[in-house]
């Protein structure tokens, strides 16, 4: 199993959520809400309004997320639903947990947790000059409801 963070679309209550419980798609179990250690940008971006976290370690602001453990049929599926490596790369990143769940005894709402993270280093720079944000809702104040890719 490997831990993957989460903190966009694919987030509890968020438009992309059903593909994380799709057991077709492989197993995702949720362990807990976590926070980048590392600042990063993190921007809505493009004409359906995608969050995208810029990988420009110490700008922005720690992002918060979930942590899940996934198994490799449900990793393969993240890398193909994520545009991996064009679109996000997929890069493991240190994220502080918050909150955990997790049975298994290796977390803790102290530690700090390698989980690989879908970022991009692959953008636009006038994204840099975008808001930053700390936490993704694709019906936030920020009024850029996410397209889902059905619907675009």
């Amino acid at each position: 199993m490997a831990r993957v963070f989460v903190y966009g679309t694919l987030k509890k209550g968020q438009p992309n959520y059903k593909h994380m419980i799709n057991t077709a798609k492989g197993l995702a179990k949720f362990q807990g809400r976590g926070r980048t250690v590392e600042k990063y940008p993190l921007v809505i971006a493009g004409k359906y309004n995608i969050p995208y976290m810029l990988n420009i370690p110490g700008t922005g602001h720690h992002i918060v997320g979930e942590i899940y453990s996934v198994d490799e049929q449900m990793l393969q599926f993240l890398d193909e639903f994520e545009g991996c490596p064009d679109m996000y790369q997929r890069t493991l990143m240190r994220i502080q947990v918050v909150e955990w769940e997790g049975k298994d005894g290796t977390g803790e709402a102290d530690g700090v947790l390698e989980c690989f993270v879908y970022s991009t280093a692959t953008y636009p720079p006038e994204w840099v000059g975008l808001p930053y944000y700390d936490s993704y809702d694709s019906s936030g104040k920020h009024g850029l409801s996410y397209v889902l890719r059905e619907s675009r």
